[in-house]
């Protein structure tokens, strides 16, 4: 089939270069290039890398607006694939490709509709992860859903290495539905069950809630690691927690009090302490919980949480 693919992260990469092997790929829509790192560089998307090194067109577009839907259009494309671009496809975008647009979504919908579905499922806690490919209609992600598969992922993974796994498997679930479609047996049923949204996360959703039981914090930090990254206050400081865990066999402590082995601060929740071992203190790099932890003056009466 003649597709245009639009996405923008490095989770829609393994998508396109499937595809890539298996379809004229007529144009990569992605957004522009971005300011990234301290030096602010202009910096493609990985999406865009990709496309160049596979030798496909790229049109940067900030939105799908007349221009970019002109642009497309004149290419004549028989089905749109959508996964992760950042912006939304409407009419007569919607419409122009022959087979229309589907889109490959990293939840089991109807459950985490929007921007940020793999990390609202992590800190709600939820045990099965998965990709759904649906057919793209203007309600957000509310289309036809052609095929959908639970995923495995590690129950220690943070939203980073659950999208990682996610992404390969997608891809090949999305390969499948474009298979079905060019010859004519792909047939899409309505979404069931009652919606649940996930709205892009801000920086107040990585503060750790001590007060909560231990499962529920560390499902918050995998759900928010790397980004916008999981952090906590001590004596009015932020610091961001990079790396933790269940405290294997710990003595309970209450909430926010810190402890400190040879290896880990842990840190008291509503039932077992959480094992930090990576910190990043504020304009300050990288380093060992322990090592942060013995560098400061007075630790007497510090807590989390403070």
């Amino acid at each position: 089939m003649r597709l245009v693919f639009a996405g923008t992260p490095a989770a829609a990469v393994p998508t396109l270069q499937r595809l890539a092997t298996l379809h004229e790929i007529v144009a990569v829509v992605t957004r522009p290039d971005a300011p990234l790192g301290r030096k602010r560089l202009l910096t493609p998307s990985p999406v865009a890398r990709a496309a160049e090194e596979l030798g496909l067109p790229v049109i940067r577009a900030a939105r799908l607006d007349a221009d970019a839907t002109a642009q497309i259009t004149a290419l004549e494309p028989e089905l749109g694939v959508i996964v992760a671009y950042g912006g939304l496809v409407r009419e007569p975008l919607l419409s122009a490709p022959d087979a229309g647009w589907i889109n490959l979504h990293f939840s089991l919908l109807p459950a985490w509709r929007g921007a940020a579905p793999v990390q609202r499922a992590l800190i709600a806690g939820d045990r099965e992860l998965g990709a759904s490919v649906f057919q793209l209609v203007p309600e957000l992600d509310a289309g036809d859903v052609f095929a959908m598969r639970t995923i495995a992922v590690a129950p220690t993974a943070t939203a980073d290495q659950a999208l990682e796994n996610l992404a390969h498997d997608g891809a090949e679930l999305t390969a499948e539905v474009v298979a079905a479609i060019a010859d004519g047996t792909a047939r899409a049923v309505p979404q069931r069950g009652e919606p649940t949204l996930a709205p892009k996360l801000t920086l107040d959703d990585g503060l750790l809630d001590w007060s909560q039981t231990a499962e529920a914090v560390f499902a918050r930090f995998r759900g928010v690691t790397p980004e916008p990254g999981a952090h906590t206050t001590i004596d009015g400081q932020r610091l961001k927690i990079l790396e933790a865990g269940p405290a294997e066999d710990a003595d309970p402590l209450e909430p926010g009090v810190i402890s400190s082995t040879r290896s880990a601060l842990l840190i008291g929740t509503a039932s077992a302490p959480l094992a930090v071992t990576r910190v990043q203190p504020a304009g300050k790099g990288a380093m060992s919980a322990v090592d942060w932890w013995r560098g400061q003056r007075d630790t007497e009466g510090l807590r989390a949480g403070s």
